[in-house]
C-alpha cells in the first residue's frame, strides 16, 4: 500500500533491483542464508511463545499461592531462554552477513556499469542524477540493508501473526476481530494521511543532504584557488545556502512526523489498555484466570504487531521508498547511458580505420542553439600532423572530444583506429591515485613489464630527472595534483605519451603551462617516434612540428593551411 502512493510500479520498480541478486552466481549462498533466517524467525516466534504462555503461567501460580506449579514454570522459562539466546544472536549475525554479501554484489555491479563505456562522464550531463557517488556508496547499502530488514520483519509478523493468533482465539474471539478492524484502520490512516507527503519530503532530504556535502567537497578540492581569488566569502555564502535548504526541508519534514508520531503513539498506548477492558468482564466473573488475561494482553500485543507493522514503521518505509526511488532512477540511467543525444536526423557515426578522417563534419553546441564546425573534411595521414588553431569557443576542444567519442552533438563520419592506438592529453593531465609508478604507467596495469630504470629515463627525458628522489622514490604515494605544479603535471603526461607510443596523439594544449624550451624538446620526442601528432594550441612556436593547419574560425566556418600559410591573425 505504501509502494502504490508513490508509483504504481514502485513494486516493479524494486524488483528490478532486487532480483538480479537473487538469480546470479550468489543465489546458492543468497537463498542458504535466507533460509537459515527463516528457519531462526520461527524459532524466535516459538520462543516467543513460549515466553508469552510462561508469564501467563507465572501469575496464575502466584494468584492460586500454587508453588510447584510456579517453579515448574520458572524452570521452563529458563530452558526457554537458553534456545531464545543464541536464536536471536545468530539471527542479527545472518542478517548482517547477508546484507553484506548483497551489498558487495550490487555495488560491483554497479560499479562496472558506472566506469563501463564512460557512463561516469556521460552522467555529469545528466540533471536528473545528482551526486552518484552517494546513490553508489549510500543508496545501495541503504537498499540492500533496508529490504533484508523489511522482508524479514513481513515474515517474522506473518509467523507470529499465525502462532499468537491461534492463542488469542482460544482465549477470546472478542479481541481477535476487535485488533483486526483497528489495524486496518490504523494502517489506512496511515497511509492516506501521511504516505505521498513524507515520500516526497524524505526523497528531497536526501538530495539537498547530498548537494550540501558536494559544495563542502568542491570548497576542498578547489582551496587554492577560491583562496587566489578571495572568494572565501561567496563560497561560504554558497554553501550556507545549501544548508539553508536542508533545514528548511527538515522542518517541513519534521512537522509532518510530529503529526505521525502523534498519531503513532495515541494508536500505541490505547493497546495497553483496550485488551484488558474487553476481557475484564469474564476475569471480574471468574470465567478466566489472572494468568490467561495477560496471556491474551501479550498475544493481542503480538497480533497487533504483526498486524500494524507499516503504521509501526511508516517512517522508516517513506525514507526507504524515497532512496528507492533515487536508486531505481540511477539504475535507469546507467542502462541508457549508450543512448546518445542527437538531434533528429543528425547522427555522428564513428568507423574502424588506418588513418584519422573527418567526413562531412558537422559539431553543435549541446541544445544545438549554435553550430561549432560545418561540413569539415580532412585526414590527417601517417606523418601529416595537423595543428588546429582558432579564436576561444570556436570548437577546438569540442573537435578533440569528438574525434576521441566524447561529444555526440552533430552529424558525419569519424573514421579512426582503434582507441589504444589513440591518446589525449588535456590542458590538465589527470593525476591517478597510486604511487609515481602509477603516474607513468596509468591506465596500463601491466606495471611489472616496466623497469625502474626505464621509468627513470622516461622522466629525464621529460626534463623530471631529479622527482623520483625529490619525492621518495617511483613507489611513495603522495597527491600528486598538489605537490606537483602544473607544468610538472603536464611533462608527466607527457611521460606516459612517450611510453605509449601510440599512432596519433591529440594534445589540446598539453603544454600550456611550459615554457618554449621545454615545450620544444617534448614535441621533438614526439615527432621522432612514428606517431603523428593532433594538436591544439595558441602558439605560433608549434607550426613546425605540424605539416597541416586546420584554423577554425568561429563561426562554424573552417579553413585548411599549410604553416607557412598560417598568419595567427585572429
Amino acid at each position: 500500500m505504501v509502494m502504490a502512493t508513490r508509483s504504481g510500479n514502485l513494486w516493479k520498480r524494486f524488483l528490478d533491483i532486487a532480483r538480479p541478486y537473487w538469480v546470479s552466481r550468489e543465489k546458492g549462498k543468497a537463498w542458504a542464508l535466507l533460509l537459515i533466517l527463516v528457519g531462526l524467525l520461527l524459532g524466535q516466534t516459538w520462543t516467543n511463545v513460549r515466553f508469552n504462555e510462561q508469564t501467563g503461567e507465572f501469575a496464575s501460580a502466584l494468584a492460586a499461592g500454587d508453588a510447584d506449579r510456579f517453579w515448574y514454570a520458572i524452570r521452563i522459562f529458563v530452558y526457554v531462554l537458553l534456545a531464545a539466546v543464541p536464536v536471536y544472536a545468530f539471527y542479527y549475525y545472518t542478517r548482517n552477513r547477508l546484507f553484506m554479501h548483497w551489498r558487495a554484489w550490487m555495488t560491483h555491479q554497479y560499479l562496472e556499469k558506472y566506469f563501463g563505456n564512460c557512463a561516469f562522464y556521460a552522467l555529469n550531463n545528466n540533471t536528473n542524477i545528482d551526486n552518484p557517488d552517494q546513490r553508489i556508496s549510500e543508496d545501495i547499502s541503504t537498499f540492500t540493508q533496508q529490504s533484508l530488514y523489511f522482508l524479514l520483519l513481513m515474515l517474522g509478523s506473518l509467523l507470529q501473526l499465525i502462532a499468537f493468533s491461534e492463542v488469542l482465539w482460544s482465549i477470546s474471539r472478542e479481541l481477535v476481530l476487535f485488533l483486526v478492524l483497528y489495524a486496518i484502520c490504523g494502517t489506512v490512516v496511515s497511509v492516506l494521511c501521511f504516505g505521498k507527503v513524507l515520500i516526497g519530503l524524505n526523497f528531497y532530504q536526501l538530495r539537498r543532504e547530498a548537494d550540501f556535502r558536494f559544495s563542502l567537497i568542491r570548497v576542498r578540492e578547489h582551496a587554492e584557488s577560491i583562496t587566489f581569488h578571495r572568494g572565501e566569502q561567496h563560497e561560504f555564502h554558497h554553501v550556507r545556502g545549501r544548508f539553508q535548504h536542508v533545514f528548511a526541508n527538515y522542518n517541513r519534514l519534521n512537522r509532518w512526523q510530529l503529526n505521525l508520531y502523534l498519531f503513532q503513539y495515541a494508536y500505541a498506548f490505547l493497546t495497553l489498555m483496550l485488551p484488558s477492558v474487553i476481557v475484564a468482564n469474564r476475569v471480574l466473573d471468574g470465567e478466566l484466570e489472572v494468568g490467561s488475561a495477560i496471556q491474551a494482553a501479550g498475544a493481542f500485543t503480538a497480533v497487533l504487531a504483526a498486524l500494524t507493522v507499516i503504521v509501526d514503521n511508516f517512517e522508516s518505509l517513506s525514507r526507504f521508498v524515497a532512496g528507492l526511488d533515487r536508486l531505481a532512477t540511477f539504475a535507469s540511467s546507467l542502462a541508457h547511458t549508450r543512448v546518445l543525444r542527437r538531434k533528429p536526423g543528425g547522427r555522428i557515426d564513428h568507423q574502424r580505420g588506418d588513418t584519422l578522417s573527418l567526413e562531412h563534419l558537422t559539431l553543435h553546441t549541446p541544445d544545438y542553439d549554435r553550430t561549432l564546425l560545418k561540413d569539415l573534411n580532412v585526414t590527417v595521414g601517417k606523418g601529416q600532423s595537423l595543428l588546429i588553431i582558432g579564436p576561444s569557443g570556436g570548437g577546438k576542444s569540442s573537435l578533440m572530444r569528438a574525434i576521441s567519442g566524447l561529444w555526440n552533438c552533430g552529424s558525419g563520419r569519424i573514421v579512426h583506429p582503434e582507441p589504444g592506438q589513440m591518446l589525449i592529453l588535456p590542458q590538465r593531465p589527470y593525476m591517478a591515485v597510486g604511487n609515481l609508478r602509477c603516474q607513468l604507467l596509468y591506465p596500463d596495469q601491466g606495471q611489472h613489464r616496466i623497469s625502474d630504470e626505464e621509468l627513470l629515463k622516461l622522466l629525464d627525458m621529460v626534463n623530471l630527472p631529479d622527482l623520483a628522489e625529490r619525492v621518495g622514490g617511483l613507489d611513495a604515494e603522495l597527491d600528486w595534483g598538489k605537490v606537483l605544479s602544473l607544468g610538472e603535471q603536464q611533462r608527466l603526461a607527457f611521460a606516459r605519451l612517450l611510453r605509449a607510443r601510440p599512432r596519433y596523439a591529440l594534445l589540446d594544449e598539453a603544454t600550456s603551462a611550459l615554457d618554449v624550451a621545454n615545450e620544444a624538446a617534448l614535441y621533438s620526442q614526439l615527432s621522432a617516434g612514428h606517431t603523428t601528432i593532433v594538436s591544439v594550441s595558441h602558439r605560433p612556436t608549434l607550426l613546425k612540428y605540424h605539416v597541416q593547419v586546420l584554423e577554425l574560425c568561429g563561426n562554424g566556418d573552417w579553413q585548411l593551411r599549410t604553416p607557412s600559410d598560417c598568419s595567427f591573425a585572429w
